[in-house]
């Protein structure tokens, strides 16, 4: 994504070698931006930010505990937990999503 690049010169961490083209730095998943001298210009973007929550729909969940896991139990393993409705997992995954 664009924000990923936006990376003060400063802060820029090298990922490329002398003379590699744009197409060739950004192929191999990097920013390109030769506008600023004497800083690199094939750099690392920023990580992407993501955003965690508990799934609403009771039939989207993944399961993560066993039968019979307790909340605090589920918790610790950094996971969901609501017990409600029958048939489905009480303990389970977070969604990750990408801001």
């Amino acid at each position: 994504a664009r924000c990923q690049c936006k990376v003060a010169p400063m802060e820029r961490k090298n990922c490329g070698y002398p003379g590699i083209t744009a197409a060739a730095c950004k192929k191999a998943g990097c920013c390109f931006d030769a506008s600023v001298p004497d800083m690199p210009w094939c750099f690392s973007p920023k990580p992407k930010r993501v955003r965690k929550f508990c799934p609403t729909d009771p039939h989207n969940r993944r399961n993560c505990g066993f039968p019979g896991i307790t909340a605090k139990q589920c918790e610790k393993k950094g996971c969901c937990f609501k017990a409600h409705p029958a048939g489905v997992p009480w303990c389970f995954y977070h969604r990750v999503v990408e801001e």
